[in-house]
């Protein structure tokens, strides 16, 4: 079967001034497979997050080749590529990125009407999925009503709303104590068990990786080796 993500020796560079730069990523390749859990892990600076960054097509890399969903992605440009990001790619970042105006059902339902469902249908999804991670009594609430563990479910759920191939974590419990970190780690395999979603999750805790089916070392801009779990 193809693998969900494809990523095939890319380097990506960063201009930081007329003469100073620093290499990302020198040669970084990654394989995920549909159904697949898997942990990035590395020291700062190892090129971790640019190589999630770039095989969820929010970057694009100076060289190599990214597939998706069996598609080459990083010939990708303007519409095309945002179009190919919202449909099939689900983001969770550590600092949640909810919209502080809007409802957890709102700011749910807005990535679903950006993917160009109707306001009916995305509110829908946005109401079954918001009771899928436990906050079916809470989705009327603003962000700021809520606890960060909330706002992380309010934020998976957001992830899902689109049914993508793949749902990519940037250090999504980074900012939550270790009981809440566990409990949404428990929610995301709960999600991968259950429905297959594809998950790939940047973390520097090795719990959470830990929990994952393997985890990718980095080191350096290139992958320096893999770990099955050994559950």
């Amino acid at each position: 079967m193809e693998p969900i993500v494809r990523v095939m020796d890319v380097t990506k560079r960063y201009r930081l001034g007329k003469h100073n730069y620093v290499d990302a990523l020198r040669g970084a390749s990654l394989e995920v497979e549909t159904g697949e859990m898997v942990a990035i892990m590395g020291p700062s600076g190892s090129g971790k997050s640019t190589l999630m960054h770039i095989a969820g097509c929010l970057d694009g890399p100076d060289s190599g080749e990214v597939w998706l969903a069996g598609r080459r992605v990083d010939t990708l440009r303007g519409g095309e590529l945002a179009r190919l990001r919202g449909r099939e790619v689900g983001f969770i970042f550590q600092g949640f990125n909810l919209v502080p105006t809007m409802s957890a059902l709102e700011n749910v339902a807005l990535a679903a009407e950006y993917a160009g469902a109707s306001r009916k249908t995305a509110a829908m999804r946005a109401h079954l999925l918001l009771e899928s991670v436990g906050l079916a009594d809470r989705m009327r609430h603003a962000p700021s009503e809520l606890s960060g563990g909330q706002q992380q479910r309010v934020a998976i759920a957001r992830a899902l709303v689109n049914e993508p191939a793949i749902v990519m974590g940037d250090e999504p419990t980074g900012d939550l104590d270790t009981a809440t970190s566990a409990e949404i780690v428990d929610i995301m395999r709960g999600i991968n068990r259950e429905k297959g979603t594809t998950f790939l999750i940047v973390t520097h805790n090795p719990e959470v990786a830990e929990a994952c089916d393997r985890t990718v070392h980095m080191r350096d801009g290139v992958v320096d080796g893999q770990v099955a779990a050994t559950r």
